[in-house]
């Protein structure tokens, strides 16, 4: 009975959900790199309907039924013309951008929800707000359903003199976004299709100790002295119905070909699209799902007990050894700058990953720690779960879980135990083709068992110059070199660090081939403009060597910069660290397996792991210029 009412009281919440997003998808789109349409998908005339009944011809600059694909095609390519790029510039450009359109707003967001004028009867009509993914040589355009007000409020901000957030204004395009829900599911929508597109659908990594812990002052132990058990990977698992060695219809395996050669598979999207959003609304966006239920169907076997309701998110029931895995994967960005006037920046993005092989439709539940020690700045969690807070640093998560590997749960936090990997990086060129260097940087400092470090490596790329020659010697690890980069491994894989922090320094001097003018521009650049008349004038004849002519001198023939470049990698000096650390997170979430109860009660066994992955993690060269946010003084 406590099931049965759990599961009514969840029906509301989910059906609220789906009203958010009811009716969410006008247009989906696919373009090629030529900019033609090989695949449109348009089938929700319902929607259509809704927005005419919507916008009660209110105004003729608002659109009253979807384009057709060459009247998109041509509205693209004007926007790419107009705007610089596929994307767009995302900000306001002297003598480039112009009251109407997408860059005029001076707000980056403009190059993923964008705007396109379809020209009718010599008319032009607004069609806003455009989802825009680009995944290998495919665009994919997503039209999700917003009320005409929100359209007008667009295009009046299209037209003001004052727009840009950082205005901080009221009425800005973060204002009108935030009212938008249906934007979020466009997204998604989005990138399902271009997972399709690629042949990257994957389930979510769910992985389990090949050994047993026993815990306590045993792992302490071992932990110190770098024996540890390998986390090995689950294997997605396979809808009951499906035969074995059945391969599901679309989906990209091992030894299949890469993107390049791999053709459109447009029977696969059509079947996705019409079985995942009916009258476009977006119900499982599971591919797995999806195609399972396609290839196999159901069976009488595969039918729930009378008195319970199967969730869309299960179509088949798990039958087999029942047992629960969590695994907490964490991705560590930062920017160490070693500078007074600006700070170091270090976040943390996570998931936590699940797999509940359990027989019926039970409900699982649990505490979540470490909550208000991680500073969670944004979290979500799956369809299935409520969440209710239970106390000062824990929150109880409740699910009724799919079937397979999924992810219970995104987000953002700060990073608990500081970071890493510390220190500085500096790079000064003694002449022009010689560079003096040094690191010293301090590894796991503050972290204790059975926090362990698995592999450290520091990565010196030197994308503009070709490496003739290294001269130093680190106090730890090895280096190699490529024709630009230098790579150094602190911690080779194999050979872990736990229980104990280290000091390591790497001092040197790198040597590279003679200067080239490189005046050809960025392939995605758009051309250089007369901006470049500074760059032409007669270098200064003294003979003096110093950094800043070294350095003026070699920056001026960089190429243009480019916005599809996450911080213009061209355009300064750095080092990228790559690590792995197992043992727990970073931001202090954890699950005690003890804690987790199955409803109704099965014995299943319950399993925690946790794996910890350097992202963007980057130094930036202390005598070099770095970019940087520029901080609000009060």
């Amino acid at each position: 009975m406590q099931h049965q009412s759990y599961l009514d009281s969840e029906q509301p919440r989910r059906r609220r959900f789906l009203q958010v997003l009811l009716s969410l998808n006008l247009s989906a789109d696919i373009l090629n790199f030529e900019f033609t349409i090989p695949f449109s998908f348009r089938r929700f005339p319902v929607v259509e309907k809704r927005w005419r009944a919507a916008l009660n011809f209110e105004s003729d600059e608002l659109f009253t039924s979807i384009p057709n694909d060459s009247e998109l095609a041509d509205a693209f390519m004007d926007r790419k013309q107009r705007e610089g790029s596929a994307r767009g510039f995302g900000v306001r450009r002297t003598h480039q951008s112009s009251p109407g359109s997408d860059s005029w707003i001076d707000d980056p967001i403009t190059r993923h929800i964008v705007s396109l004028y379809i020209t009718k009867e010599e008319q032009k009509n607004l069609l806003w707000p455009l989802i825009l993914h680009i995944r290998g040589l495919f665009t994919i355009l997503v039209l999700p359903f917003v009320e005409p007000k929100h359209l007008k409020a667009y295009a009046s901000l299209c037209k003001r003199p004052d727009c840009g957030s950082a205005l901080g204004l009221d009425h800005g395009l973060s204002s009108l976004l935030i009212q938008l829900p249906s934007i979020t599911g466009a997204f998604m929508i989005a990138h399902a299709i271009g997972d399709i597109i690629t042949g990257d659908v994957v389930e979510p990594e769910v992985i389990v100790s090949s050994a047993p812990s026993v815990g306590g002052l045993f792992d302490s132990l071992t932990g110190s002295i770098g024996i540890s058990s390998r986390p090995k990977p689950v294997a997605p698992s396979v809808a009951s119905s499906a035969p074995l060695g059945a391969a599901v219809p679309g989906l990209a395996t091992a030894d299949s070909q890469k993107f390049g050669s791999r053709p459109l598979d447009k029977d696969a999207l059509r079947t996705f699209i019409s079985s995942s959003m009916p009258f476009g609304t977006p119900l499982d966006l599971n591919y797995s799902n999806i195609f399972n239920i396609k290839a196999n169907g159901f069976s009488a076997s595969d039918l729930p007990p009378a008195d319970q309701k199967q969730p869309a998110w299960k179509p088949y029931l798990y039958k087999g050894k029942q047992r629960v895995l969590f695994t907490i994967h964490e991705t560590v960005h930062a920017a160490l700058y070693d500078r007074d006037e600006i700070p170091d920046i270090i976040s943390i993005s996570g998931q936590m990953n699940c797999r509940a092989d359990l027989e019926g439709l039970p409900d699982v539940s649990l505490p979540l720690s470490g909550v208000n020690t991680a500073n969670l700045e944004v979290s979500s969690y799956h369809p299935c779960a409520q969440v209710s807070d239970q106390g000062l640093d824990k929150q109880g998560v409740m699910f009724s879980p799919p079937l397979g590997n999924f992810v219970l749960m995104r987000y953002q936090a700060t990073c608990a135990l500081g970071p890493p990997v510390s220190g500085f990086y500096q790079l000064s060129m003694v002449s022009e083709d010689k560079g003096a260097f040094l690191f010293k940087l301090r590894l796991m400092e503050g972290y204790k068992a059975p926090l362990t470090m698995e592999f450290c490596t520091v990565i010196m790329p030197f994308p503009r110059r070709r490496i003739v020659s290294l001269d130093g010697t680190p106090s730890v690890g090895t280096v190699s070199t490529s024709d630009h980069s230098v790579e150094w491994k602190i911690v080779p894989s194999g050979r872990g660090l736990s229980g104990k922090s280290i000091e390591v320094t790497f001092p040197g001097t790198v040597k590279f081939a003679p200067w080239q003018n490189q005046r050809v521009p960025s392939s995605r650049s758009i051309g250089a403009t007369a901006d470049e008349d500074s760059d032409n004038e007669a270098e200064n004849a003294s003979n003096m060597v110093n950094e800043e002519h070294l350095m003026e001198k070699m920056n001026k023939d960089l190429p243009p910069v480019d916005l599809e470049e996450p911080f213009c990698w061209q355009a300064y000096n750095y080092a990228k660290v790559s690590f792995k650390i197992v043992g727990a997170s970073l931001s202090r979430i954890a699950i005690d397996p003890k804690s987790v109860s199955i409803y109704p009660a099965v014995k299943a066994p319950v399993e925690f792991a946790t794996q910890v992955t350097s992202g963007d993690y980057i130094l930036w060269n202390t005598l070099g210029k770095c970019p940087h946010v520029a901080t609000v003084k009060t």
